[in-house]
């Protein structure tokens, strides 16, 4: 990931490493509400108001690849070739994401999806970034299989792909593979990939 970096990317790329690391081992330990952007700042060894260059809110340190994972998307749709559907295109999305992050396979994966659904804050946060990412997918997917695709039919495509994901993942969470970054990748991608069969059609 650092590779082809200058050193002040790199610098910038450990610290919001660091702040990450430090805020998934407190929200852990202490709890999401109890742990403040200060205590996050003192155990990433910066400063608070350094925090803010790097998250707009703590919320924030939950969901670090969001964008990442649209634009994997985008990428998919806009290098797609002639003989793939719009669920294919999204499946290679996920495979190529998978392939060069642990973030949906990660511990701090597991953190977010229970605080979803423990913390108010973090539950609107996640819907809103779910809205916002769907919205967008939606609209390239349309725009590149007009022959296929409305926006209503592409929104219902990408709802059951985003869909598909998150229940996979919240069910794998809960197995004795969770502990698995490998296993739970190849389960989550064979579990969505069933889920967009009836679109692959």
């Amino acid at each position: 990931m650092l590779l082809g970096m200058s050193l002040r990317e790199r610098k910038r790329a450990r610290t919001r490493q660091a702040l990450i690391d430090a805020a998934t081992e407190l929200f852990e330990r202490k709890g999401y509400d109890e742990t403040t952007v200060a205590d996050i700042a003192a155990a990433a060894e910066i400063g608070a108001r350094t925090f803010f260059s790097y998250f707009a809110s703590k919320e924030e340190l939950l969901f670090p690849e969001a964008d990442a994972r649209i634009q994997a998307a985008i990428e998919a749709i806009a290098t797609r070739e002639p003989t793939e559907g719009p669920a294919d295109v999204l499946l290679r999305a996920l495979g190529e994401v998978s392939d060069t992050s642990d973030d949906l396979v990660s511990p701090l994966s597991a953190l977010r999806l229970r605080m979803i659904q423990t913390v108010p804050a973090v539950r609107g946060r996640a819907l809103q970034l779910q809205l916002d990412a769907q919205r967008e997918i939606a609209k390239h997917l349309a725009d590149a299989f007009p022959d296929q695709l409305d926006l209503v039919r592409a929104g219902a495509l990408t709802g059951a792909f985003v869909g598909a994901v998150t229940g996979a993942l919240q069910a794998l969470f809960d197995t004795a593979d969770a502990a698995d970054p490998a296993a739970l990748r190849t389960a989550m991608r064979t579990a969505t990939e069933v889920a967009l069969t009836p679109w692959r059609a």
